[in-house]
């Protein structure tokens, strides 16, 4: 089990990576048209979470059984899940762009600073949802191919 969950850790880091880019590419793309940075921000977050529940649904934890039907649960369970290492990154990106001029002129770097702060929370709980997703997946399958 730990090498399966350093490869579980190395693969939800590829996907924040990428997550990452999205975040930041959205809070740059609705700042650009006149948003502010803070409520940007969430929207960027939004969007990022998605990414990454998509990314780590069918890479990181493989939990691509789950029937249709249930996958809007499922995306609203993690997205909720997410707002707990969300609220430690929007604080930690609130509290950088206000106090430090250089993040302000440059809001990724809040954004990293943000990210870095709730990635462990992030991992741990994405973890937990989507291996229950994996687990009901598979129950599920069982009963189908039985009956």
């Amino acid at each position: 089990p730990l090498m399966h969950i350093k490869y579980q850790v190395l693969r939800f880091s590829i996907i924040g990576s990428f997550a990452f880019f999205v975040d930041v590419g959205v809070l740059y793309f609705l700042h650009a048209r006149g948003i502010d940075l803070y409520t940007a921000r969430v929207f960027s977050f939004i969007s990022a979470a998605t990414f990454s529940w998509v990314g780590n649904r069918l890479y990181t934890f493989r939990s691509a059984t789950t029937p249709l039907h249930k996958l809007p649960a499922e995306w609203l369970k993690y997205l909720l899940a997410m707002l707990l290492g969300g609220g430690v990154n929007y604080a930690v990106y609130s509290l950088a762009i206000s106090r430090v001029s250089l993040i302000l002129a440059h809001p990724w770097i809040g954004v990293a600073a943000g990210t870095a702060g709730g990635l462990l929370v992030n991992f741990v709980l994405a973890r937990k949802i989507l291996e229950l997703a994996i687990e009901q997946g598979r129950a599920n399958l069982k009963a189908s191919k039985a009956g």
